[in-house]
């Protein structure tokens, strides 16, 4: 007979993915103003990775990671207006975490309705990013028409999405790239220029495809590695958007390396933005429309087991996984 008792991964000590252990776990019923779900599909982000290996000291010990899935509605707390048992739903969440689990117990207003247009898979794997590339696009930096970006890792996860809407926007964009089969991901997602990074300086290739110029915007999700040659790649008055540190945080800048061409640094959180539910609502409706128009697209997810959340990080640490990745309880 099947196990139908809650399932999660717990981390008891930050390391490598060996920390991730499958267990059993008990789920309370709901209380005022709460959702339990029952989990159909859970995201796995670089966000994970950094929590699980301490990066990010963000999950209290022991606990369970992860931060969004998406799901269906098991019960329903007192006060709850927006659900019903039955209905889908999904949600990206910062600490706490909580994600990666059959079943869970959640905040209503943490939650999104899920449109019959957008699959579990789907949600699970790209709401996290689109709300991202929302936040990128729409709110941290104003993108018009006729700009020109620079997008970091334009064949990532956020990448491929942000070339896609920065595109549809009438922005040109400059994307780095590891290799020549992730060069024709970035074109494929409305990359107009990829740039091989590892082959030319890419602030240089920069500013030799905008005639001197620079970029009106470089959106760098590396950090250490790239933080640097993004300033120099912008044109004067542009704006650095530093949304991840994949390779290790950035070092302490002097305001006077700013000042030497009027430059605008930012470093947004997501969950700061989507911690207001009513925006949060109007950010989601916002992904979840331009994926039904087809000016967001992704491939179907890599799809792993809960109990093997170790593999799923291992495909994602190593840069091969070219789609999201989910994990199915």
């Amino acid at each position: 007979m099947q196990n139908t008792a809650p399932q999660a991964i717990m981390i008891r000590g930050y390391g490598g993915p060996e920390v991730l252990e499958f267990e059993e776990v008990t789920v309370a019923a709901p209380g005022p103003g709460e959702l339990r779900l029952r989990q159909t599909a859970v995201g796995v982000n670089f966000h994970d990775i950094y929590v699980r290996s301490g990066l990010y000291k963000t999950l209290s010990l022991p606990g369970i990671p992860g931060c969004e899935a998406a799901g269906v509605v098991e019960a329903v707390g007192e006060g709850v207006a927006d659900f019903r048992v039955g209905d889908r739903a999904a949600y990206v969440v910062g600490p706490p975490y909580g994600a990666y689990a059959s079943h869970r117990i959640l905040p209503a207003s943490k939650a999104v309705p899920l449109p019959d247009h957008i699959d579990d898979s789907l949600a699970a794997a790209n709401l996290l990013r689109a709300l991202t590339v929302d936040m990128l696009t729409n709110r941290v930096a104003h993108l018009e028409s006729g700009m020109t970006v620079l997008v970091h890792a334009a064949a990532g996860g956020v990448g491929r999405l942000l070339c896609q809407m920065a595109s549809s926007m009438g922005v040109t964009v400059l994307g780095t790239v590891g290799s020549p089969d992730k060069a024709e991901i970035a074109k494929a997602s409305g990359c107009a220029a990829p740039i091989l990074y590892r082959d030319v300086a890419f602030q240089d290739e920069a500013l030799r495809l905008t005639d001197g110029r620079g970029v009106d915007v470089v959106y760098d999700s590396i950090g250490a590695d790239t933080f640097s040659g993004s300033l120099k790649a912008l044109a004067k008055c542009g704006h650095l958007v530093n949304f991840g540190q994949s390779s290790g945080p950035v070092d302490p800048l002097a305001m006077s390396t700013l000042a030497e061409k009027s430059l605008t640094v930012s470093r947004p959180i997501l969950f700061h933005y989507i911690d207001e539910p009513s925006l949060l609502r109007q950010m989601a409706k916002t992904a979840f429309d331009a994926f039904g128009a087809g000016i967001l697209k992704a491939d179907p997810p890599a799809i792993f087991p809960l109990s093997d959340a170790a593999g799923a990080h291992e495909l994602l640490n190593s840069r091969r996984a070219t789609t999201g990745v989910v994990l199915r309880p």
